[in-house]
C-alpha cells in the first residue's frame, strides 16, 4: 500500500502515538483521530531528512513527533498559540529525548531561523487569506538557503469532499471547540502556489487524498 493511502501507523507512527499513552483520554482520542484522518506519511516524505524543522500550529504535537521519529538527523520544533495543547506536547516530548521540543508562540509568529523546512499541517485555513499570505512570506524569510516550505491543507475540489470537510470543521471548531478559530478560509492550491512563486520559490503541488473522504493536498516550495 502506498504512503498516499496508508492509514495504519507505521513503526514511527506507533512510536509517536505511544508518547501520548499517559495523556488524558480526550488528548489520546484527538491524536489518534488526527493520525487516522490525515495522511502524515507523504507530508513527512516532503521534508528534508536532516536539519532544523519548524511546525507552525502544531497542536498536541503528533506530526512534529512523527517527523522527529522518522529521522534521527532532524531537530523538530513545534509551536502553537494554545498553551494547553503545548503543555501536553511537552509532556509527550519528555519520552522522546533531544531533537523534539515545543513552545507557545503568538498567532502568526515564525521563530527565527534558519530552518531547513517550515511546515504547516491543516492550520492555515483558520486564518484569513491575507494573513495566510503574510505568514507564508515570513516563513520564506526564515528559511535556510536550501530550505523548503511544506503546506498540507484541504483543497476546494472536488466539491463534495470540500463540503464534507467544511461540515466536519464546523463541528470541530465552532461546536466542540477542539481548535481555536471562528471562521475558515480554504485557499485554492493554485492561488497559494502563486503567492509562493511571487516570493521567488519554485512550487509543486500533489493531491494526497486518494481513498480518503477529505480533499488533502500538499504544496512544496523551495528556491531550486
Amino acid at each position: 500500500m502506498s504512503t498516499r493511502t496508508r492509514r495504519r501507523p507505521d513503526a514511527a507512527g506507533r512510536a509517536a502515538l505511544r508518547l501520548y499513552a499517559h495523556a488524558p483520554l480526550p488528548v489520546r482520542a484527538h491524536v489518534h483521530g488526527r493520525w487516522w484522518s490525515a495522511p502524515f506519511a507523504p507530508v513527512v516524505a516532503a521534508l528534508p531528512p536532516s536539519g532544523r524543522i519548524l511546525e507552525v500550529g502544531c497542536g498536541h504535537g503528533l506530526f512534529s513527533a512523527y517527523a522527529a521519529l522518522t529521522s534521527a538527523d532532524r531537530s523538530v520544533v513545534g509551536v502553537d498559540i494554545d498553551e494547553s495543547k503545548i503543555a501536553h506536547a511537552q509532556v509527550a516530548a519528555q519520552g522522546f529525548g533531544s531533537g523534539l521540543s515545543f513552545t507557545v508562540e503568538p498567532s502568526g509568529a515564525v521563530p527565527p531561523g534558519p530552518w531547513a523546512a517550515v511546515v504547516f499541517v491543516d492550520v492555515l485555513y483558520l486564518l484569513p487569506a491575507a494573513e495566510q499570505r503574510r505568514l507564508l512570506a515570513e516563513a520564506a524569510g526564515s528559511l535556510a538557503p536550501d530550505g523548503v516550505i511544506v503546506v498540507k491543507e484541504m483543497d476546494t475540489r472536488p466539491r463534495w469532499k470540500a463540503r464534507w470537510n467544511t461540515w466536519q470543521e464546523t463541528v470541530s471548531v465552532k461546536v466542540l471547540r477542539l481548535t481555536a478559530g471562528s471562521s475558515f478560509d480554504f485557499v485554492e492550491p493554485g492561488e497559494m502556489a502563486g503567492w509562493l512563486s511571487e516570493l521567488g520559490l519554485v512550487t509543486r503541488h500533489e493531491r494526497i487524498d486518494r481513498g480518503r473522504l477529505h480533499p488533502h493536498h500538499l504544496l512544496i516550495a523551495g528556491r531550486g
